[in-house]
């Protein structure tokens, strides 16, 4: 599902909203997880997961095609640990 087919599907359920106030809804949601990831926080929504941040150490790596050493730089990256309630969901014990 990509963002629009989100707020496509959300809209029609919400027959009283418009199309517009949804995309600025959705829109929001998504800026304000990533700015509080960007900002180190993590973000719970409960029953489905939370968004964290890793750090990721400098290290050497190997170039795929020469197999030369490349120095990697450190680095953060974004982390989702699911939910037990969207595991079980999605594992069919809901």
């Amino acid at each position: 599902m990509i963002r629009s087919e989100l707020i496509q599907i959300i809209a029609e359920e919400n027959p009283h909203l418009f199309q517009r106030d949804v995309e600025r809804i959705v829109n929001t949601v998504f800026e304000e997880i990533t700015k509080a990831m960007e900002n180190g926080e993590r973000v719970e929504l409960r029953g489905f997961g939370a968004f964290s941040v890793k750090q990721r150490d400098a290290r050497v790596g190997r170039n795929p095609r020469t197999g030369e050493a490349v120095q990697v730089e450190a680095k953060n990256v974004p982390f989702f640990k699911t939910g037990k309630l969207l595991r079980d969901r999605l594992n069919g014990k809901a």
